[in-house]
């Protein structure tokens, strides 16, 4: 069992930055790859970036491309999303997920084993 726990949310006006965090309970290192997901309102759950467990492969959604990076430190089992850029549609719960498969790094929520609480992100115009 894996417990996530994101932080680093918050208010921010558009075109600022956040650095979101995702603390895991268990080592990850080797053994997951992880993900960032957002949902907004009365939207579905949808692929923000993930990273292969080394850290060496990463894939983004097309939407925050360029704009947001995704890295690990395996030594402290953590997960960050940097974001840069933010603009008003960003708005959303951000939620970090694992998968227990380090071979895979899935775009679908469906792949992801373990999930956290979600941290607010909202950016306002």
């Amino acid at each position: 069992q894996v417990q996530l726990v994101e932080s680093g949310g918050g208010l921010v006006q558009a075109g600022g930055s956040l650095r979101l965090s995702c603390a895991a309970s268990a080592r990850t290192g080797d053994r997951y790859s992880m993900g960032w997901f957002r949902q907004a309102p009365g939207k579905e759950r949808d692929f923000v970036a993930a990273i292969s467990s080394s850290g060496g492969v990463t894939y983004y959604a097309d939407s925050v491309k360029g704009r947001f990076a995704i890295s690990r430190d395996n030594a402290k089992n953590t997960v960050y999303l940097q974001m840069n850029s933010l603009k008003p549609e960003d708005t959303a719960v951000y939620y970090c997920a694992a998968e227990l498969n380090p071979f895979v790094v899935a775009r679908s929520k469906d792949e992801y084993d373990y999930w956290g609480q979600g941290t607010q992100v909202t950016v306002s115009s």
